[in-house]
């Protein structure tokens, strides 16, 4: 008999790497292979992507509902029961406290059917605005500034393809080594080709040991760097002034905003040495074409949008954006990210990433629904407010595809928070740590047992396929939407029509929502996605391009910005500190990360022996220094402590991260739990918190000793200096 082989995509990072499934001889699980035919990763997989099958089996995944029983443990119960529960917690709020009193929260693995069926479901069948997704802790400060900037928020605007052909990318607090492992011979091969690579970072990266020059600045100042750069090229000269009076406009004040931040400032701001400023704008400008990529590291502070926003400014300046082989980029992370954000699952945002406040934009949507444009509620809280007001405000949740428990920032407040909820219903492929305490857990369907689309960091819309069916007892996010709509609907209005469970029938509603908005998927379809391996945005027609259809577009900006008058613009910005500076008390500063074995919260890949293997715990990486004054021996436990709590994991002692910075990995929960620590404070116009510095003091675990005046002195003395051996 012959074999079955499904082409499809990673369920993991927003690379959406292409493979093979095969059926296993047992029938109930699937071999992953490789798939060179789809040009992101041509056949190359990390270690997530290699292992994915392994959350498929029984002993791993959920396989039957549990609800909580009046003993206060979970245990198994039918469909029936559970989806009764689900509907009987979530309506008797409503009725009792109103609607914004049911909160949704979702997550940016799910497909952009599920994503536009979740923003449906909360605004049509709950009537609540409060519904946002994990996917503002990911990259919503770049989306602001890019769509502040440009008129539209694409993560690249342009395909990866093009990276290995410009001249300089300068890759800004992103790590793809570790985070997206299969990207990385982009950056190889451009500097194969004669390019160059600057990575910024605090820590000396996988990614960063490969770079023609690191930058390694305090973290939290990497607004202040790109001004810094922008400075020297207003100062020497590099400008493309016909490009700034052609396609641009607010060029005098931010060049103004920009003079203000000399290179000597800048270097006591960042620790950054002037020569290496200066060889940055040299690398950066003499090539005819240029890149800046950005990640969570700028993304996720306080003033993330206004980072990301000056290193716009440097693209523009330079002439960079909007030509051939160059341009300002976000590097996405989430696998669905990009398409979570586009359809409706954020608090602000109807599908073809619409705004929740323009009137035609709601009159568009809701004629699509089929109901009164007036019935739709306006946004609401982001993601890290939403989670605050749980227990107070918003007293039930119905919570998909996400662990906050583990991966919010001041992580044991909102488990608090959590706890402190009337009901609390999770649909999830995994018992999580968030699971582990609603009253409800449904199981669901994961990557690929179901059919799909989700649309990767280059804006390309991909379709997943389902290669093997998933074990009795396990429903899609799609039929529970729809049972629950049936139970909560009233009247006996059939609410449930309004969702579909088949995907290819949600999708070719998602294309009449998103017709003629900003992420328009109107001119996609499954069998083009079949055919052409995957089709960018925006699309709005299709059919041959000869006879009226068209191709969709992997290169934006190339004739036009996508604002009213067509003109990219400039953002007038300048250094601010992070929200909580080290002080006597909490003298050094924390920054958070990935490593290569573990995803995001790990709720899914702390399942797999293979990367536990590899990656089995938190670790507190320090420089000598730090650990010498501290007394602390490689692997000894260290105590990390915030204004928000303590955490304790072993040391990794390293001259790959500033003496004034230490760095925890956030998979994990438990003592380990780098987010106990993190910041809450918000970016006024991303929501985004800032994860990626904090205040902490150190503390040597067992001997009752903490980080001493002498540290403290050499903490606040290494802000000034990078890392030394």
């Amino acid at each position: 008999m012959r074999e079955t082989v499904t082409p499809t995509h990673c369920p993991y990072c927003a690379l959406q790497c292409g493979m093979n499934l095969t059926p296993a001889p047992d029938g109930r699980a699937v071999v992953v292979s490789e798939r060179p035919d789809f040009p992101v990763n041509r056949g190359a997989l990390c270690g997530k992507g290699r292992t994915a099958a392994a959350v498929l089996a029984p002993g791993v995944r959920l396989t039957s509902p549990l609800v909580r029983s009046a003993g206060g443990a979970l245990e198994p119960a039918s469909w029936e029961e559970a989806l009764g529960r689900v509907a009987g917690g979530l309506g008797r709020t409503r009725a009792q406290y109103g609607a914004d009193a049911v909160g949704v929260f979702g997550g940016g693995g799910l497909t952009n059917e599920k994503a536009y069926s979740l923003g449906k479901f909360a605004r049509v069948v709950l009537g609540t605005s409060q519904i946002d997704y994990n996917g503002r802790f990911c990259m919503s400060s770049a989306a602001a500034a890019g769509g502040r900037a440009f008129g539209l928020d694409r993560g690249l605007p342009f395909p990866l393809e093009d990276v290995p052909r410009t001249g300089c990318v300068i890759l800004v607090g992103s790590n793809p080594a570790e985070t997206m492992p299969p990207s990385l011979r982009y950056f190889t091969e451009l500097r194969e080709n004669g390019g160059t690579l600057i990575v910024v970072d605090p820590r000396r990266t996988k990614t960063a040991e490969q770079a023609d020059l690191h930058l390694a600045p305090r973290p939290g100042t990497d607004l202040a760097l790109a001004l810094g750069l922008l400075h020297l090229v207003v100062a020497e000269g590099r400008t493309d002034e016909a490009y700034i009076r052609e396609r641009t406009s607010g060029w005098e004040e931010t060049r103004a905003a920009a003079m203000a931040h000399w290179p000597e400032y800048v270097e006591r701001i960042t620790g950054v040495p002037v020569p290496e400023l200066r060889e940055a704008v040299r690398l950066f400008c003499e090539p005819e074409a240029a890149m800046v990529l950005t990640a969570r590291g700028p993304e996720q502070q306080s003033k993330g949008t206004d980072t990301v926003g000056a290193w716009i400014n440097l693209c523009l300046a330079t002439g960079r954006a909007g030509r051939p082989l160059s341009g300002y980029g976000c590097l996405t992370g989430q696998g669905n990210g990009q398409g979570g954000r586009e359809h409706g699952q954020k608090a602000d945002q109807l599908p073809g990433y619409r705004k929740l406040t323009d009137p035609a934009a709601r009159a568009h949507v809701a004629e699509v629904w089929g109901v009164d444009p007036d019935s739709l509620p306006g946004p609401g809280r982001s993601a890290y407010e939403l989670l605050d007001a749980l227990g107070t405000d918003v007293r039930a949740l119905l919570l998909m595809g996400s662990n906050p428990v583990v991966s919010a920032p001041r992580a044991a407040h909102v488990e608090e928070r959590i706890r402190s909820l009337d009901f609390l219903a999770v649909c999830d492929v995994v018992l999580s740590e968030t699971a582990a305490l609603a009253d409800v857990v449904l199981p669901v369907t994961q990557w690929a047992e179901e059919t799909g689309t989700t649309t990767n960091l280059e804006g390309r819309v991909l379709l997943r396929r389902r290669a093997v069916a998933p074990p009795e007892g396990v429903r899609s996010d799609l039929e529970v939407m729809h049972e629950l709509a049936a139970r909560l609907g009233g009247d006996g209005g059939n609410l449930e029509k309004k969702f579909p469970t088949d995907p290819e029938e949600v999708f070719e509603e998602l294309r009449r929502a998103s017709a003629g908005g900003p992420a328009d998927y109107s001119g996609i379809t499954y069998r083009r996605l079949a055919e052409e391996n995957g089709v960018f945005w925006p699309c709005p027609a299709d059919g041959d391009p000869g006879e009226g259809g068209h191709p969709g577009t992997p290169r934006l900006f190339l004739d036009r910005f996508a604002t009213e008058d067509g003109r990219a613009r400039f953002a007038p910005v300048s250094h601010r500190a992070v929200a909580e500076e080290p002080d006597e008390e909490y003298p050094v500063l924390l920054t958070t990360g990935r490593v290569v074995a573990q995803y995001q919260s790990g709720a899914q890949t702390r399942r797999v022996e293979e990367l536990n293997a590899a990656a089995p715990g938190p670790f507190v990486e320090l420089h000598p220094r730090l650990a010498e004054r501290l007394g602390a021996a490689e692997g000894d436990p260290v105590a990390v402590v915030s204004r928000r709590g303590r955490a304790v994991a072993p040391a990794r002692i390293t001259t790959a991260i500033r003496p004034d910075t230490v760095f925890m990995p956030f998979h994990w929960a438990g003592e380990g739990r780098a987010n106990t620590l993190t910041n809450p404070a918000l970016d006024p116009t991303s929501r985004m918190p800032e994860f990626k510095a904090c205040a902490v003091r150190l503390e040597a675990v067992g001997t009752g000793r903490s980080a001493p005046t002498a540290l403290r002195a050499a903490a606040a003395a290494g802000s000034s200096a990078p890392p030394s051996p």
